[in-house]
């Protein structure tokens, strides 16, 4: 009988061992960042956890004050029947392989839900060993410091976002995919990359006059805002949107620029950031600027053309 209770006892100490170095793992591979959010958003998994994560020292010093216990515990009671090499042999091959190597990797695999799981069992060793753990947590506090939280650049979200591509697991379909990695990339880009040169726009000079015939060459154009420049085409400062000329009777009749509505034109910088774009057009109250380059017209821009480069497909007219 004494046999089969040593080795019920070192059944159970060798498990417990095997639960606190799985939880060694586990915590330390959670973010706290990214525990937070899943919280957040209704997980109780990472609920349960984070209370545990944002104590990291105590938690860390309770689990391994209790391994060690454990392991020193079964080499003892091995060592009631087992000679004392033999007895350190057996003890330590148990613990490596079913105390520490199988837990730790089933714990780097499930470290959430292992964390969550054995969150009680963790609270209760962190209470039995609290005057040890205790002074151990203060010491790391002031040793160590807590570990900043941590945030990704642009790159690694981009990288992040890509593994969603083609993941049936994913929440996230293909063009939503391709819309946030084109927007990661907006402070990157500048107005020359994506605007119209100037010697390709559709425009007007201050010189010609709207017929009827030249309204409907404009329509089919596909633009629905025409930037008025001066006959050298090196200045512009405002444009007619053409849904103003519907009230407008050109039956037999034109007209020359100034007699119609247009509208004031303003001016970007060829190297402004696609991003700040996106705040300049909202500012501005408009879908179409100039673009100027050291002082020079190069270029047309619209906010479709921004749009264009957000979801990654040409916007053939307004109304896609």
């Amino acid at each position: 009988m004494e046999l089969y209770g040593t080795v019920f006892l070192s059944f159970v100490l060798i498990v417990v061992s095997a639960v606190c170095s799985g939880l060694n793992v586990a915590l330390m591979s959670l973010d706290v960042r990214e525990l937070r959010h899943k919280a957040q958003s209704g997980d109780k998994h990472a609920r349960a956890a984070l209370a545990i994560r944002k104590n990291t020292h105590l938690s860390l010093a309770a689990i391994l004050l209790t391994n060690v216990a454990v392991i020193s515990a079964t080499s003892l009671v091995l060592s009631g029947f087992l000679n004392g090499i033999i007895a350190g042999l057996v003890s330590t091959l148990l613990i490596v392989v079913f105390g520490e190597i199988l837990p730790q990797a089933f714990a780097v695999k499930h470290a959430l839900a292992a964390v969550a799981f054995f969150s009680p069992f963790l609270k209760f060793i962190t209470y039995v060993s609290y005057p040890l753990s205790k002074p151990l947590q203060w010491l790391l506090d002031r040793m160590v410091g807590e570990g900043a939280e941590s945030l990704h650049t642009r790159r690694e979200l981009g990288m992040i976002i890509a593994d969603h591509h083609d993941e049936r697991r994913s929440e996230l379909d293909d063009d939503e995919v391709e819309i946030v990695q084109n927007a990661l990339l907006l402070s990157e880009k500048r107005v020359s990359q994506i605007m119209t040169p100037i010697k390709q726009a559709v425009v007007l000079t201050t010189s010609q006059k709207l017929s009827e015939r030249k309204v409907t060459a404009l329509r089919r154009s596909g633009f629905s805002r025409i930037p008025i420049m001066n006959s050298r085409k090196t200045r512009t400062e405002r444009f007619i949107l053409l849904k103003d000329l519907i009230d407008v009777d050109f039956d037999g009749h034109s007209y020359a620029l100034d007699d119609v509505k247009t509208r004031p034109m303003q001016s970007v910088g060829a190297q402004t950031a696609l991003d700040t774009m996106f705040r300049t057009f909202t500012s501005a109250k408009t879908h179409i600027m100039a673009v100027e380059q050291r002082g020079k017209l190069v270029g047309i821009v619209t906010i479709e053309d921004l749009l264009e480069e957000i979801i990654g497909h040409e916007i053939q007219d307004e109304t896609d």
